[in-house]
């Protein structure tokens, strides 16, 4: 169960609006919307975005006239989130099963599985790989 300071798990659209605004930096909703695939209406986007807000997922500057939002919480902290409860859920806490799981469905890149072996490398204490 996450700690009462971690903002809620955001949804499928809410993920969406959050990448964007990861990946492109703080927005307007004008920003978001025509930066989505597929592409949500003005007050569908809205509407989500005053959401977000009052669930603690995204911060309001409304020192402007257009809003500018930005999320509260980095991608890096929404991920763990987000796996720690794969993991509960669809693994039952087993992070071998996870990681076997997620190789075995999808092609991992030569700099992926190099990143692999090094963080193996460092929890095994192995420090040439660190």
């Amino acid at each position: 169960m996450p700690a009462k300071s971690d903002p809620p798990k955001p949804t499928e659209g809410e993920l969406a609006i959050l990448r964007c605004l990861w990946r492109h930096g703080p927005g307007t909703v004008r920003d978001v919307v025509l930066r989505l695939r597929p592409q949500p209406g003005y007050t569908t986007a809205l509407k989500m975005m005053q959401i977000m807000t009052e669930k603690g997922l995204l911060e309001r500057d409304t020192s402007q006239r257009v809003h500018v939002f930005t999320p509260r919480v980095p991608r890096a902290q929404t991920q763990k989130q987000l796996v720690a409860d794969l993991l509960h859920k669809a693994f039952d806490g087993s992070a071998s099963s996870l990681v076997l799981q997620a190789l075995s469905n999808t092609r991992a890149s030569k700099q992926e599985l190099e990143a692999v072996r090094k963080l193996l490398n460092s929890i095994e204490g192995n420090p040439q790989h660190e």
